[in-house]
């Protein structure tokens, strides 16, 4: 026997050897693989079977002619009514801060002011000239009237007084700059510098929101362009708050987007006590027509089946299958034109499991 027949018979005789020992290890393993197998190949006993001869409970609802709102849904934004960053119009230290942070203020408060030392100190220099500046005009004149002085000089004193009144107006309107002011009412936000700080007219001090009224924006499909005009009214809701708000257009943009497609409006809301917030979404509803009299059902009491519109009726115990005609659509109705009449007695769950003729129960 030579060496390469002996290293094959040991081979083979290690491998008979490992088999043995790995036996009763694989014999479990492909038992137990024939249990689960068996286990999951038993048909299990359905529902429908164990209830075989049971009616289905369903709920029912018995169809009544009723008012049908068509709307458009949109969804906008609050807006303040006006809003402004507050700054001054000059530059210089402010000395004093008069209003309260988140505090409402009246048109015309006096808000801040900067240093107007230099300036007051100039007006009272210009002002201190003018009694020196009249007598001058006055003996002028007298002289005029005597002859005693040529027109052209009884011109120039008066021409002196009326450019030192001219500065003095400007010093005061020098001096109006360097007090800031609330242009509307409003509520006033969170103040941005301090007293002894430097300001320019690129300073913002603070914010000014003018939030009653409150304004709704938002933009709607330009299908629907034609609903949209001064006096158009609608609802809203700010979540999650539920109640809903009316209010007006009164404003709607002069063309339609040409990248959404839509057309953007404006309208207003009185938002009596400041209740409501600008910044806050607000989902929009707008009317666009009312069916009287319509017959509506849930949306989920249609199955469409087969290229048909499939409803099921109560009737003596069991299913009644229905084929209707739908119209428009709500939320969460859908108008029925043909198939149902006022007082049939609609099944509105369980319509997948149903067929013609089912047996059910009403729950």
């Amino acid at each position: 026997m030579n060496k390469l027949t002996k290293i094959i018979l040991i081979l083979i005789i290690a491998l008979f050897i490992a088999g043995m020992a790995l036996y009763p290890t694989i014999s479990k393993t492909i038992e137990n693989r024939k249990q689960s197998s068996e286990i999951t190949n038993t048909p299990a006993s359905s529902p429908a079977k164990e209830g075989r001869g049971r009616p289905l409970s369903v709920a029912v609802k018995i169809i009544q002619p009723e008012n049908l709102v068509d709307v458009i849904r949109a969804t906008g934004n609050l807006i303040p009514d006006e809003e402004v960053d507050l700054t001054f119009e000059t530059s210089g230290k402010i000395t004093n801060i008069f209003f309260k942070e988140g505090s409402a203020v009246k048109k015309g408060d006096l808000l801040a002011k900067v240093n107007d030392k230099p300036l007051q100190a100039e007006l009272n220099k210009l002002q201190a000239q003018i009694p020196l500046a009249e007598d001058r005009v006055f003996r002028q004149k007298t002289l005029l009237e005597k002859d005693a002085v040529s027109k052209e000089a009884y011109e120039q004193v008066t021409t002196e007084l009326e450019k030192l009144r001219a500065d003095i107006d400007l010093a005061k309107a020098r001096i109006a700059q360097t007090e800031l002011h609330a242009p509307f009412d409003g509520v006033i936000g969170l103040r941005q510098v301090s007293e002894g700080s430097y300001a320019s007219p690129t300073t913002v001090v603070a914010s000014l929101t003018k939030i009653i009224p409150l304004k709704i924006e938002f933009s709607v499909n330009e299908r629907y362009v034609n609903l949209l005009h001064q006096g158009t009214h609608i609802t809203f809701n700010v979540p999650p708050d539920p109640a809903n708000y009316p209010a007006q257009v009164y404003a709607v943009e002069s063309r339609v987007d040409l990248k959404t497609r839509t057309l953007k409006a404006r309208a207003t809301y009185p938002n009596p006590n400041g209740r409501l917030t600008p910044g806050r979404t607000a989902s929009i509803e707008i009317k666009s027509s009312e069916i009287v009299n319509a017959l509506t059902i849930p949306s989920e009491a249609i199955v469409a089946e087969m290229g048909r519109d499939i409803a099921y009726l109560y009737s003596g115990g069991k299913a009644k299958q229905i084929e209707v005609l739908k119209g428009i659509r709500t939320a969460s109705d859908i108008q029925v034109l043909q198939g149902l009449h006022a007082g049939d007695t609609l099944i509105v769950t369980g319509v997948m499991q149903l067929r013609d003729g089912l047996p059910v129960s009403i729950e």
